[in-house]
């Protein structure tokens, strides 16, 4: 056990690392609608990233962005006494217990914490019962995927071509996060290909048939969330917003694929028609074959940024297009259709092999939206656990990806009379009408890393329940 001076050391060289970290981020802010913030610098110098500026000479495939970094290496590798655990144990349970009984958290309230480093509860009220988790799900979904998929895995929408380039197919591969410079780069690299071949004015076709089942979300057309479809531009929005509600297209492939038309004839090829949905043409046989048909081959790609940083754009931010997103890719990496009922199934597969609670949990979705989904708060706080875990360096981005309180994502405004809260609490909010829920990390004040989830199902008051939970996780900071 270390001696009295180097906790006290270790801790104040944590907590004052983590202030100025915070700072930091304060300074910065978020960018690109909260995708990693921590590569800032490394992203910028990327200018190829997504397919931008290619040359046509240079390989087509990207080389693997760098995971996350394995965050809080100090926090995590050092245990514990058991003795210092259950004097923590019993601190939390007088801490915690009066601010659960705050009648803002209505009738239905269930809480879990947990040593990050060791795994071990440290407290709990009801903590393996399911609630409707809202927006927290997504800590589920984020795992699945970069435990089916890896931090690195970049997803491709590409442009395929007839062998004699007059007919072009935009493919989507299911990146939500695609935009209209990245559509602009492919469309660039495909006239780039075109021009070399003398060819002018083509057919355009679009593919979004990768996902299957049906694409509106259960809970019908909504500014949160836009179709689920394996092709958009910009999610679909149909104003000039990056983050947050607006309206939403009621066609993302089609209005992507016009926006890509649009695109080319700026950049001098001409289409015979407005695009039309249809699959791709069949890959070429095999040369031995006399009867090779019409060939797809692929003239362009673009990529979006790596798996992690999506993943910490969807927490930060807490986008729901992403999310569904990811939850399809996950279902596709492990042999299932990319649908709703696909994606329950990987999510779900993808986390008994992180050996977490799953006792009553449901996946009727992958961003929260549907209240159909079911967590626990021993479910949550595994997963953030799993996520600090030096086995499980693929899982960090669930931590880096977390908002910062008061400064980034959904905590960007909250924890306003929590202090000393700021830069010490990263959190997942859930809110859906008369569902608050809060799951993320807190640094101690010996330094250590507490995995926390709270969980409220019956409340009146949004502002007063969020407010409580966030009261509930600075107590831990104390």
């Amino acid at each position: 056990m270390l001696e009295p001076k180097v906790w006290q050391l270790t801790a104040g060289s944590v907590v004052a690392g983590l202030a100025l970290a915070a700072v930091a981020v304060a300074v910065a802010g978020p960018w690109d609608s909260g995708q990693r913030k921590a590569e800032r610098e490394w992203a910028a110098a990327q200018g190829r990233t997504g397919g931008a500026h290619h040359d046509p000479r240079a390989p087509r495939t990207p080389s693997p962005a760098p995971s996350a970094p394995e965050v809080l290496s100090v926090l995590t590798a050092q245990g514990a006494e058991p003795a210092e655990l259950a004097d923590l144990s019993a601190g939390l349970g007088k801490t915690l217990g009066p601010l659960l009984d705050d009648k803002a958290l209505g009738k239905l309230r269930t809480a879990s914490v947990v040593d990050a480093a060791t795994g071990k509860p440290l407290y709990g009220k009801a903590a393996d019962t399911p609630m409707t988790p809202a927006s927290t799900v997504k800590i589920a979904t984020m795992a699945a995927a970069l435990s089916a998929l890896g931090p690195d895995h970049r997803i491709a929408t590409k442009v395929t071509a007839t062998r004699d380039a007059k007919t072009l197919t935009l493919v989507g591969g299911g990146d939500a996060t695609l935009d209209h410079e990245g559509l602009r780069s492919l469309a660039e690299d495909t006239t780039r290909v075109l021009h070399d071949r003398g060819v002018t004015k083509v057919t355009l076709h679009y593919d979004a048939s990768l996902y299957s089942g049906p694409r509106a979300h259960p809970i019908g057309p909504n500014d949160n969330i836009a179709p689920v479809d394996a092709l958009m531009a910009g999610q679909g929005r149909l104003d000039k917003s990056t983050r947050g509600p607006a309206p939403r297209s009621g066609d993302p492939a089609g209005d992507a694929a016009d926006l890509f038309a649009e695109l080319l004839r700026e950049a001098g090829i001409r289409t015979t028609a407005p695009p039309t949905a249809a699959k791709p043409a069949k890959p070429a046989r095999s040369a031995r074959s006399p009867k090779s048909t019409a060939s797809a081959e692929v003239v362009a790609k673009t990529y979006s940024r790596p798996l992690s940083a999506l993943v910490e754009r969807a927490l930060t931010e807490s986008d729901n297009d992403v999310a569904e997103s990811l939850a399809r890719q996950t279902a596709l990496a492990t042999g299932r259709p990319a649908s709703f009922a696909g994606a329950e199934q990987a999510v779900r597969a993808q986390l008994e092999k992180l050996e977490v609670p799953l006792t009553g949990a449901r996946f009727a979705d992958g961003s929260g939206l549907d209240r159909k989904d079911r967590a626990s708060a021993a479910l949550l706080t595994a997963l953030l656990a799993r996520a600090a875990d030096p086995d499980h360096p693929e899982l960090r981005p669930v931590l880096t990806g977390l908002p910062v309180a008061r400064f980034s994502g959904t905590l960007r405004n909250r924890y306003q009379d929590a202090a000393p809260a700021a830069g010490l609490i990263r959190a997942k909010t859930g809110t859906l009408t008369g569902v608050n829920t809060l799951a993320g990390t807190a640094v101690d004040s010996r330094g250590r890393l507490l995995a926390f989830a709270f969980m409220a199902g019956s409340t009146s008051s949004p502002g007063e329940a969020q407010a409580v939970l966030d009261r509930l996780s600075a107590s831990l900071v104390r």
